[in-house]
């Protein structure tokens, strides 16, 4: 315990100050995003299939963007001013959940949300990487990624209180989601002061031929298994539709979110200190076979116990891969490309978001929800053998 707070005592405080942001500005997304599916599916008559597709639109249009932004703050030399507009961006979109008559506009809404996610993600992963010393970066991104899962579950929670309260007015705890989201925009204006950068005396385009020659194989070996994870962990909004599916109360739903998130939370930074000491293909392997488990689980036509089982399996699963994974992308990238290495990174992680959660919703739909959780299972197993190649994926640190 001792190590551990010395460790969190020398993360610099711009981390700090990144996390407590991404946690306000996951309260105010998951209040809305917690409720979301049941919104579209109770209110506005929208079917499953379709709550698959924009769902899966919208993640991938978020980790699309990324590429473009990633790009565009590594031409720019600045982090600081793309990640503020991206959270103001996202920010803006919350009242027009609240105003919402028809599928369109939700719709609208979620992809104009997850196109300011996609506008200062990589720039503020860029910027974690350049605050934080190399030794730090499995623990910073893992701390980073803690926080804004505690926002992940404070959202939802919120959402049920205000539910109970509200006597299950979706739009009135909408409304609320957008004060979080305000003081997120501010917290980041005013608490991060950007590291000086060394600027060429001419700028020159990050994806030019001779700067892409600059990515290693090391690198493009990490972008297509973040794919191939990202295959394999469709849109969590059917978690959401597979507590109400076993006869969840509407209010209480919210809490499936909670409970991954809290899962989520916990082990984030755990193990993102500990892929600074252990062999990262091994950390990986193994968050993939905790995936297996939480699908197998989800999968089982069981009751409310068992669908919160596998819900703390998936929230795991993520603690274990997602902070880790960035550390990978920055250790394999140089460091005037890094947002750039981050944007291709997310561009194929959209792709592959995109195709899982559209195939998940005619899963679904055609053969039923367990299919869709063996299926999520079966593209596990994929990317299991994908990471098991030894020769590829050597350069991971032992």
């Amino acid at each position: 315990m001792k190590t551990a707070r010395g460790t969190l005592q020398k993360i610099p405080a711009g981390i700090w100050v990144l996390g407590f942001v991404s946690m306000l500005m996951d309260v105010s997304s998951e209040m809305i995003h917690s409720l979301l599916p049941l919104f579209m599916v109770l209110t506005l008559g929208t079917s499953i299939s379709l709550v698959g597709l924009i769902e899966g639109a919208a993640e991938s249009t978020a980790l699309i963007v990324k590429m473009f932004s990633g790009v565009f703050s590594d031409y720019l030399g600045k982090r600081k001013s793309l990640t503020i507009f991206g959270y103001a961006m996202s920010m803006l979109t919350k009242p027009l959940f609240a105003v919402a008559s028809s599928i369109g506009i939700v719709f609208t809404a979620r992809l104009l949300d997850r196109v300011g996610k996609g506008i200062r993600d990589a720039p503020r992963d860029a910027l974690i990487a350049d605050i934080v010393p190399e030794y730090q970066r499995g623990a910073a991104f893992g701390l980073r990624q803690a926080l804004d899962t505690v926002g992940a579950f404070l959202g939802p929670l919120l959402a049920v209180g205000l539910m109970l309260l509200w006597a299950n007015d979706f739009r009135r705890v909408f409304w609320v989601a957008v004060i979080p989201g305000l003081m997120a925009v501010a917290l980041l204006f005013f608490g991060i002061h950007e590291p000086e950068h060394r600027q060429e005396e001419r700028r020159t385009n990050p994806i030019q031929r001779q700067n892409l020659k600059r990515l290693s194989r090391q690198y493009w070996w990490v972008v297509s298994i973040g794919a191939a994870f990202t295959l394999a962990r469709f849109s969590e909004a059917f978690l959401v539709l597979r507590a109400q599916q076993r006869g969840v109360p509407v209010a209480f739903v919210p809490l499936v979110m909670v409970a991954m998130s809290l899962a989520y939370a916990v082990s984030a930074y755990p193990f993102g200190k500990l892929a600074d000491r252990m062999s990262r293909r091994t950390l990986l392997a193994l968050g993939l076979i905790v995936l297996i488990a939480a699908d197998m689980v989800l999968a089982i036509n069981g009751q409310w116990g068992v669908v919160l089982a596998g819900v703390v399996l998936w929230g795991i699963h993520m603690g274990m891969t997602q902070g880790l994974m960035s550390a990978m992308v920055a250790d394999t990238a140089p460091a005037d490309l890094r947002g750039t290495a981050f944007g291709f990174f997310n561009l194929l992680s959209g792709l592959a978001m995109l195709i899982a959660s559209v195939l998940a919703g005619l899963l679904w739909n055609q053969v039923g929800a367990s299919f869709t959780f063996y299926a999520g299972a079966a593209f596990c197993v994929v990317a299991l053998a994908g990471l098991a190649w030894q020769p590829a994926m050597r350069f991971i640190k032992a």
